[in-house]
């Protein structure tokens, strides 16, 4: 019977053990990072034109957040963060700048890495065409009726 009892108390205790271990992660603290948007289509923009948008994200966790040197995936996509830590329920932006000197489709990304509980990592992305200035045209006489036109 005591081996009964003895076996049921540490059956007791390694199950509350476990229960508090879970919760404790339920309830962990950190910084969270949550965006409003990951990607943003500039659809046809016009040839050097502004290339820039702004991501907003927040800090939605109990810590500070820190964010890494973001990456992008080419010379032509140029990221800027704010350096100081983003303390909890902050909002901050990234901006994203591409340079538009180049006709054609693009589809480039910038990778955030953070201390953020949620996602250490996450992938920014920029999509659009760039297409060239319309020439300028001179408006042109029309032969008409009427005046004449000089030759």
């Amino acid at each position: 019977m005591r081996n009964i009892v003895l076996i049921l108390v540490t059956f007791f205790w390694f199950s509350q053990l476990a229960t508090a271990q879970s919760e404790e992660k339920k309830t962990a603290n950190g910084p969270e990072i949550t965006f409003e948007e990951t990607v943003f289509d500039y659809g046809d923009i016009m040839l050097n034109s502004d290339g820039t948008h702004e991501f907003e994200f927040t800090n939605t966790g109990n810590e500070p957040l820190i964010l890494s040197r973001p990456r992008s995936s080419c010379g032509c996509t140029v990221p800027t963060w704010p350096r100081q830590p983003i303390l909890p329920g902050d909002k901050e932006k990234i901006k994203v700048t591409y340079n538009t000197n180049k006709a054609g489709a693009f589809n480039k990304t910038v990778t955030i890495l953070s201390n953020a509980k949620n996602s250490s990592s996450v992938v920014l992305r920029i999509k659009g065409k760039v297409v060239d200035t319309p020439a300028e045209a001179m408006p042109s006489k029309t032969e008409t009726s009427g005046a004449p036109v000089n030759k």
